[in-house]
């Protein structure tokens, strides 16, 4: 027998042992999925990708010919990149895995006579759990025990009104029973503990719900893009394919040259890397993110982070510490103890950091505040997010007690005040506000009879009182990071507009002389305020319900739009805006299952780093497609210029694979790691829907890729007039591959120097290894005799090796100068 918190009662949960024993007899409590891909089927479907056909292709060329040796070589390094994409697909799904199960959804349980925290989908039946406001009920469940218990059951009835649940008796002739609990529903007020009864498709939602797991996903924009890049690619390798066929059969009249040269050069204009790059880059940074205390639950959002403009965020908690402190009071002259009021209207267990700070208030001043906490509660006036306050109503004696706190705006109309009276307390309210202090108003009455509503009763005023919540240190340097990288940042409180904007001025926000209440929104239609939102970025006296409308009135104005939130009424807002933020701390199951992004810390400059991550993350993105055009540019450049000028090809199916070989690895593992570009937090926001490949990256990847094309093939050509055709090969095999280390290198940074670059780098062991083994690889098939054999090369002397490393120098260093010249002007 244990009790739970916030309950009276005691009760007898499951053990470890009977626990593991109902998940295997009634299975996991969660919906069927989709089942993981069998190895031998993610093989099939590798070797459906266009690059794999013309490999196979390739090899059976050499096969129906009678070269085995060349076809099994072609066949054992297809096995080979097959390999390296099963491996990255593996880590991929691993790393995804491990997100899923950081953002899983997790639940209060009783097990072994105490409480702990497991995740929904491990609740078995017979479990006792416990489920509080803003969660979701995590399976069917007989309630045991319950504090006004609201339910939103709309999800399986399609009826809007809410139902209030309590333990009884099940009713067998009702569907759904005021005594039970179903999974996936809502829970909008009260808590209760309950014994779960069904899990997962045994529940009522799970016997409806077997088809969600197989809904389609829908690609993102930027798969889109990468997928129309890849089929026009395709289709454009493809027509090559067939003239550089043709054009070599007339110039040579041999099948086997022709066609080889053909799927040569459709080999080398199909960009496969580029779904690497979106998926690898996307995972591993969400993954990153997440040990930075910023899970993603939606990966296409690592992506748009980057394109954030405006950060709306709640003041509590989030720019401030959450540690509330009451600093001052102003009470009224009489004989009843404001104190002993102040508390009664408190939870008596409470998590709410303002109603703790009052408590211990309280208690500081001497009142013995478990002893008041004797008396007998009544009734209670909730509170809720529409009236900002709340009362309870004690039996003392012959008398009830009704004590009051809620904000001054919704408890003054309550009191019996005069003008004069009213003046005055108002300007107590705007003196302690405009100090940055939270201002809560107190009251009371002796009554009779409590009523439907906290309206119908008439109360005595007693006073105010100031808490202090005092901005997080690093939130001012976090405000001034966004306001240098163009991104505006709107506080949104609850509080009187006084405090709000002195908050807002001491942590050095922008446009603060200009506060819109929530009052002033529900008076303006989407124009007006999208007009407003322009004037001010602070919001104050708002409720949830208001904050889709902040957001849409952003959105309307072209802006990219992060949203915070922590409660049930905030779900509509995260789901409307760009990127949904959720409390890690004190955010709501529900709030966190609508946002994109869970905070732990509930920390703004939180949300700032994963907004320079989102940069970081589209930057490397970038990069490396522009270095997959780069190095594909020179391959389709001496794929074409051979069989045009009729020349022996330099190229050959085996030698795309090796290149594959090494431009795979350097687009998932290195690009992807690189460190932001300095003064990444000094741009504007990038727009949404801006392309990958934008006319300055593909300018770029042209001049260099052609470079390069050109570089290597006149070499090759000049090679071939002094040598044989394998020692030809075999240098400008060198050129190429020595030019794409330097690539590399070169374009990690579009504003750092290589030498720069490389001191930054200096400990990134994972790049030098990969630099290490290209090079350990490239001396392989030149030296060694065996490889010579393979891929047709022969050794070149030590001054050819010097050439080649010289002239790759000459084919990718010129842009160091373009950068050093730009750096010198933008400096002037």
């Amino acid at each position: 027998m244990a009790k739970i918190p916030g309950f009276d009662d005691e009760f007898i949960g499951l053990t470890t042992a009977e626990a593991q024993e109902n998940v295997e007899k009634y299975g996991m409590n969660s919906l069927e999925t989709k089942k993981e891909r069998p190895l031998f089927l993610k093989i099939l479907l590798i070797f459906r990708e266009p690059m794999f056909l013309l490999l196979l292709i390739a090899a059976s060329v050499y096969f129906l010919l009678g070269e085995v040796k060349d076809g099994s070589i072609m066949l054992v390094f297809v096995a080979l990149i097959a390999g390296i994409e099963i491996f990255q697909e593996r880590k991929t799904d691993k790393t995804l895995a491990a997100l899923k199960d950081l953002t899983s959804p997790h639940v209060q349980v009783l097990r072994d006579g105490k409480m702990r925290e497991i995740a929904t989908e491990h609740l078995t039946i017979g479990d006792i759990f416990l489920v509080e406001e803003g969660q979701k009920v995590p399976a069917d469940a007989l309630v045991l025990a319950s504090y006004d218990l609201a339910v939103d059951e709309s999800l399986l009835t399609g009826e809007s009104e809410i139902v209030y649940k309590s333990p009884g008796k099940i009713d067998e002739n009702r569907l759904f029973s005021t005594a039970l609990l179903y999974s996936s529903t809502l829970i909008t007020g009260g808590s209760a503990v309950a014994e779960v009864t069904a899990v997962g498709s045994l529940s009522q939602y799970g016997k409806i719900g077997k088809d969600i797991a197989e809904a389609p996903e829908r690609p993102t924009p930027l798969e889109k893009q990468i997928a129309h890049l890849v089929k026009w690619a395709a289709i454009g390798g493809g027509i090559m394919l067939i003239l550089v066929f043709l054009l070599t059969y007339m110039n040579t009249k041999s099948w086997v040259e022709s066609i080889l040269s053909g799927i040569t050069l459709a080999m080398g204009i199909i960009p496969e890397e580029f779904p690497v790059i979106l998926t690898v880059f996307l995972s591993m940074g969400a993954w990153r993110l997440a040990k930075k205390s910023a899970l993603v639950r939606r990966l296409p959002s690592v992506e748009t982070l980057g394109a954030v403009s405006v950060l709306c965020v709640d003041k509590t908690g989030t720019l401030t510490q959450n540690k509330m402190t009451v600093t001052e009071t102003r009470w009224e002259e009489t004989s009843v103890d404001s104190l002993k009021v102040l508390a009664l209207a408190c939870e008596k267990s409470t998590y709410d950091p303002m109603e703790i700070a009052l408590l211990d208030f309280v208690r500081r001043e001497g009142q013995p505040v478990d002893e008041l906490f004797q008396l007998n509660l009544v009734h209670e006036y909730s509170f809720s997010s529409e009236t900002k306050r709340m009362a309870h109503v004690w039996q003392e004696r012959q008398e009830m007690l009704l004590c009051s706190k809620g904000s001054p705006e919704t408890v003054l109309p309550l009191c019996s005040l005069q003008d004069g009276e009213l003046k005055r307390i108002e300007s107590w309210q705007e003196e302690m506000a405009a100090k940055g202090q939270r201002v809560i108003a107190v009251a009371y009455g002796t009554i009779e009879a409590c009523k439907n509503s906290l309206d119908q009763h008439r109360l005595a005023f007693l006073g105010l009182v100031g808490l202090s919540d005092p901005p997080r240190p690093e939130v001012p340097q976090a405000i001034a990071l966004c306001h240098q990288a163009g991104i505006k940042v709107a506080m949104i409180t609850g509080d009187n507009p006084h405090t709000a904007r002195a908050i807002g001025g001491r942590i050095g926000m922008e446009m603060t002389d200009i506060v819109i209440t929530g009052d002033e929104i529900d008076g303006w239609d989407e124009e007006v305020l999208a007009e407003k939102v322009k004037e001010s970025h602070i919001f104050a006296r708002v409720a949830p319900q208001h904050k889709m409308k902040i957001v849409r009135a952003f959105k309307k104005n072209g802006e990219i739009v992060a949203m915070t939130g922590d409660g049930v009424n905030d779900a509509a807002a995260l789901k409307h805006a760009d990127i949904g933020i959720a409390m890690g701390n004190r955010g709501t199951a529900v709030a966190k299952e609508a946002a994109d992004l869970i905070l732990l810390d509930d920390n703004f400059s939180t949300i700032v780093h994963t907004v320079e991550d989102g940069r970081r993350i589209f930057d490397n993105i970038k990069k490396a497609v522009g270095y997959v055009f780069a190095i594909h540019l020179p391959i389709i450049i001496l794929a074409l210029m051979a069989p045009f000028l009729g020349v022996p090809l330099l190229l050959l199916p085996v030698h795309i694979v090796l290149l594959e070989l090494i431009i795979d690895p350097t687009c998932s593992i290195v690009l992807n790691a690189q460190p932001a570009e300095a003064g990444i937090m000094e741009r504007r926001p990038r727009h949404k829907d801006e392309h990958l490949l934008n006319k300055g990256i593909v300018l770029r990847a042209i001049i260099q890729g052609a470079i390069i094309g050109f570089v290597t093939f006149f070499a090759y050509l000049y090679m071939l007039r002094i040598g044989c055709a394998e020692e030809a090969r075999s240098f400008g095999m060198a050129t190429l591959i020595f030019a794409n280390i330097f690539l590399v290198y070169i374009n990690i940074s579009s504003t750092r120097s290589v030498v720069e670059s490389l001191w930054l780098l200096r400990k990134d062991k994972v790049m030098h290894i990969i630099s290490g083994a290209v090079l350990f690889g490239l001396i392989g098939i030149i030296y060694v005799p065996v490889l010579n054999r393979i891929v047709g090369t022969e050794p070149l002397t030590g001054a050819c090796l010097c050439y080649a490393v010289l002239l790759a120098v000459a084919a990718t260093f010129w842009w160091e100068v373009v950068k050093l010249i730009r750096r010198r002007r933008k400096l002037a």
